[in-house]
């Protein structure tokens, strides 16, 4: 706090690298980090007359990165431009075309036709089977629910859930080879 170089640099050399830890997780980018340390020391070292030694100085100084690197963050700009609005180029004005990626035909197909192989999977279950997959799978009912409904204990409920997702395990694996 008297101004002393050699003293700062022992805090700076302390300090360093949990701050450049502090304002990597915030800003996730190194070479950012690394100039927020230096930013942090700069503003600590300017600031000092504000720092209460009744706190930790870790606590201070750990304060400033944050704020700092949500400050950075905050300031940052991105470039954008409207896809409703011609752009301007050296060569005149250009309409931006985007493809429309959101619906994969080949994807859809494919989610459909592994829908269907489940399907025929689960259909081709004993009905002692087929019963607890469907009640717990596609009405979402309970253990305790699928016991009271077939009159049976709720451990054959478990057990049998087990067995028709094994015997489901096999039939879906021969399918895909």
């Amino acid at each position: 706090m008297a101004g002393d170089q050699k003293a700062y640099q022992v805090l700076f050399e302390r300090h360093r690298q949990a701050i450049f830890h502090i304002a990597f997780k915030i800003v996730r980018d190194k070479e950012e980090a690394r100039d927020l340390v230096q930013e942090t020391f700069i503003k600590a070292f300017s600031s000092l007359k504000s720092y209460n030694p009744d706190y930790r100085f870790t606590t201070w100084l750990y304060k400033i990165v944050a704020n700092s690197s949500i400050d950075h963050i905050r300031k940052r700009r991105i470039n954008v431009f409207s896809l409703d609005q011609p752009m301007s180029t050296k060569d005149g004005e250009v309409n931006v075309e985007v493809a429309d990626m959101s619906y994969n035909p080949e994807k859809d197909l494919t989610t459909k036709q592994n829908q269907l192989s489940i399907t025929k999977a689960i259909d081709s279950l004993p009905e002692k089977y087929k019963q607890v997959i469907v009640m717990r799978h596609h009405e979402d009912k309970s253990y305790e629910d699928i016991a009271k409904i077939l009159a049976v204990p709720v451990g054959t409920v478990k057990a049998r859930i087990f067995r028709a997702r094994e015997l489901l395990k096999k039939k879906l694996k021969s399918l895909r080879y």
